[in-house]
């Protein structure tokens, strides 16, 4: 029977397996001492009282052994304390042959409790053993052989939890810690991380798991640096709770975040500044639905807010954010009102009846169409939603008295190479010129961040994707670089930011190194346990393939425009002077470009969007799918004349 099929069988079964096996062993033990007391004269076997006193003893011995709860040791796991019971059971059960010969008057020689005992115990603790031995060597064989790296608490707990899965077997723990290194924890030797190499190659390792929780950011980049060299998948593990809890299984191991692989621990958000604009007060989110409005959302309910009001334009996207929070408030107690609204910021006279409705007291505006290329081959879409959603949004919340505005911006508006980014320049400047005006309370800012992870069309996913697929990973350009931050950390910010405004600042949040994506791309294939294929490694897992820039894609992005950048309170938090229009200058020229997107007059968008104080430097001619398209039926017309 296979290994497998017997640890299938139910616990009852094998509990009578064992009682079966371990009463055998007692008639084993009982015959052969009886066997060398007597030179293996077999007369004894057949005198009634040696099998009353046998049969006495087998009672009183299992007995003891069910009491001493020998039965319910997991075969597989047996060690020092089956062990110790075996003992104890055999030493109870040489006093029960013994005891019982003297009350049945039975002569019993003195040798024979003596080799009945040894015989006992050797025979009962060897073949549990032996079943052991059997069951691990044929349940390992089958396994993934892996290395833990971290012998502390998490990493003994962790030890512990994959014994009971049939899915890896540890051979040994690697720890920073000098004081740890050389001992052994539960028959594993721990080992100093310039041992990694040899241990691989000795045991032909395949992954490491990563039980180090409480590890900072910058230890586990540190980390994982001196990982990546390797080739191996590297698996972290959920945290201490659920260590604690028992609740490791194969699916709780995961993938190593690309969060560990920036290496940059979140600064703790102000409880003052989070609560400032929320708490209490009626709240408004525009793209509720999308990936950093979603988040937003999810921090406003935390605080507390008296209404929060999801306003998104697609109805699957409202559905989903406002199922999460109706059930994330029914689990957490929490108690506030949830609005879903269905509407597009272009229409200002919606946006007005909401804001007056509800008398809405703070805005947080994340509605925006913000994928380069799409909005390249889409410019007027791009520009209205972006802008003139911007516009319609922010003068609603003047006419309703608003109290706070807040713009979700972006880096790709500072020295846009791409309308998406000209298009959220020219947002700023709509708030910054009308933040300037004097008849009105509003209060505006804009927050500008780089990349989020995890957020949709984020490189992260995209190449986690393809390696699952077996590759290869495209990449637009080798030398592009991007900032990154994390979906919580930045929302988080926005709101912190939203607090310090003034009026008209334009915050910038500190988004730590730039960040080479093929660096990034790389670090996950060798992370992912597989091998880069290059000229050099031409059977490798995993190519890299260079596929060109995208439309108005930059190499790399920045945050600020000029230097005149100032320190704010919080780490994490800066302002910036950036150049501006008044509102008449900007007026005029919102006219304009608003006249040109309903003449569908491509080329005079474009050039009202370089004539404005944006910076922008096209990369590419005017990518409209739809311009396109009409130059060319322009172009075959004249031809056929």
């Amino acid at each position: 029977m296979r290994y497998d099929a017997i640890l299938a069988l139910p616990r009852t079964t094998k509990k009578a397996i064992f009682i079966i096996h371990d009463i055998v062993m007692i008639c084993v033990a009982f015959w052969f001492a009886y066997l060398v007391r007597f030179t293996f004269s077999s007369s004894a076997f057949y005198d009634p009282a040696n099998w009353m006193v046998l049969g006495l003893t087998i009672f009183i011995t299992i007995a003891a052994f069910v009491k001493l709860g020998l039965y319910r040791a997991v075969i597989r796991y047996v060690g020092t304390k089956m062990m110790l019971i075996c003992l104890l059971g055999s030493i109870v059960s040489v006093l029960a042959l013994v005891l019982v010969s003297f009350f049945t008057r039975f002569n019993l020689p003195r040798s024979i409790p003596i080799l009945y005992f040894f015989v006992l115990l050797v025979s009962t603790i060897s073949s549990r053993l032996a079943i052991r031995e059997w069951i691990r060597g044929s349940f390992l064989s089958k396994n993934t052989p892996v290395i833990i790296y971290g012998a502390g608490q998490s990493g003994t707990q962790l030890l512990e939890a994959i014994r009971q899965v049939e899915h890896f077997y540890a051979v040994a723990f690697v720890d920073d810690d000098k004081k740890q290194q050389g001992t052994v924890v539960n028959n594993l030797t721990v080992y100093p991380p310039e041992k990694l190499a040899k241990l691989v190659e000795k045991y032909e390792v395949e992954k490491i798991l990563l039980a180090i929780p409480s590890a900072s950011r910058e230890d586990r980049k540190r980390i994982l640096n001196t990982l990546e060299p390797l080739n191996l998948e590297v698996l972290s593990i959920p945290g201490m709770r659920e260590l604690v809890e028992g609740k490791i299984t194969e699916k709780k191991k995961k993938k190593v975040s690309v969060i560990d692989l920036l290496g940059r621990d979140p600064v703790n958000p102000i409880p003052e500044l989070m609560q400032a604009n929320i708490t209490d007060k009626v709240v408004m989110v525009t793209g509720a639905g999308g990936s950093i409005g979603s988040e937003l959302c999810r921090q406003i309910i935390e605080m507390r807010p008296a209404t929060l009001i999801l306003f998104e334009l697609s109805e699957f996207l409202l559905y989903s954010i406002e199922k999460e929070l109706r059930e994330h408030m029914v689990h957490t107690g929490l108690s506030l009102q949830l609005i879903p609204l269905l509407g597009s910021v272009q229409q200002r006279k919606r946006l007005h009846t909401v804001m007056q409705t509800y008398q809405v007291q703070t805005i947080y505006h994340a509605a925006a169409y913000k994928h380069v290329p799409m909005v390249e081959f889409n410019t007027i879409e791009g520009v209205r939603n972006n802008v003139y959603g911007t516009l319609h949004c922010a003068l609603a919340a003047i006419d309703t008295q608003v109290e706070t505005f807040v713009l979700i911006s972006t880096d790709k508006a500072v020295r846009p190479t791409n309308t998406m980014g000209a298009s959220k320049r020219m947002a700023e400047l709509v708030l910054q010129a009308l933040a300037a005006r004097t008849d009105h309370s509003t209060r505006f800012c804009m927050v500008r961040f780089g990349n989020v992870l995890g957020s949709s069309g984020s490189v992260v996913p995209v190449f986690e994707k393809q390696i699952a697929n077996g590759g290869p990973i495209t990449l637009t350009h080798k030398d592009i670089t991007r900032y990154f931050m994390t979906i919580p950390e930045a929302a988080q910010l926005v709101i912190q930011a939203g607090a310090m405004g003034k009026g008209g600042d334009v915050f910038v949040l500190d988004m730590g190194e730039s960040v080479k994506i093929i660096d990034l791309a790389k670090q996950m294939i060798r992370l992912s346990g597989l091998e880069i294929q290059d000229e050099s490694h031409p059977k490798g897992d995993i190519a890299i393939k260079i596929t060109g820039l995208r439309p108005g894609e930059k190499l790399y992005e920045e945050l600020l425009i000029g230097d005149n950048v100032t320190q704010t309170t919080h780490a994490r938090i800066m302002t910036a002077n950036e150049i501006m229009l008044n509102w008449p200058e900007l007026d005029t020229l919102l006219q304009r470009l608003d006249a040109a997107c309903k003449d569908s007059d491509y080329r005079l968008v474009r050039e009202l969007l370089l004539e404005a104080p944006t910076a922008f430097q096209p990369a590419d001619p005017l990518c409209d799918l739809i311009w396109q398209k009409q130059i060319q039926q322009t172009e075959h017309t004249t031809r056929s004349m």
